[in-house]
């Protein structure tokens, strides 16, 4: 199966390419700034192929961590946690969670929902990271709740300051694939 995860990894690129680079028109992303590219994640997210193969290739990368839960900001974390929560399953169960950007303002009105217990090491999952500011709002909720940020893992960095600032943060990132491995 391990030899197996470099061509599951070529065929999630070939999978991203086709489903989620969207190229040659002007994007605004997360971080105010301008684009001509963009990648809209959540199509291979909820592509069946994409979905699982995003689910091992992460699953890989952090079996071996000493970690309590995974998660992440709305909504782009939220379909990368699902699938990696179902994959951890029986080998090594991985609860997951979210963070909302804001109080929903009805039901439990919390602004992180899932299973996460006051004192966790978490790992946070994005599904594109820019200057990585979205991500840092989730980072800063679960510190509220006294957990330790083990790592914050991007499926893409754009290569745009997300891992200098997450340096400077005392926060150790790495991603599956940069912006780089499609131009």
């Amino acid at each position: 199966m391990l030899a197996d995860l470099p061509a599951k990894k070529q065929r999630l690129l070939s999978i991203i390419r086709r489903r989620s680079l969207l190229q040659n028109r002007a994007f605004v992303l997360s971080s105010g700034r301008s684009s001509s590219f963009f990648f809209d994640m959540k199509r291979t997210m909820l592509d069946p192929e994409g979905a699982g193969l995003v689910a091992e290739l992460l699953f890989d990368r952090i079996r071996d961590e000493d970690v309590d839960a995974v998660g992440g900001l709305e909504t782009g974390a939220i379909p990368i946690v699902a699938a990696l929560c179902a994959r951890s399953w029986p080998e090594k169960p991985m609860p997951g969670f979210f963070v909302r950007k804001e109080m929903k303002g009805h039901g439990t009105d919390q602004r992180v929902d899932g299973l996460l217990e006051k004192g966790s090491r978490v790992i946070l999952f994005e599904d594109v990271t820019t200057t990585g500011a979205s991500v840092m709002q989730a980072a800063e909720q679960a510190r509220r709740l006294d957990c330790t940020i083990v790592k914050i893992i991007s499926i893409v960095d754009r290569l745009e300051g997300a891992a200098d600032n997450f340096e400077k943060a005392g926060i150790a990132f790495e991603s599956l694939f940069t912006w780089r491995d499609f131009s």
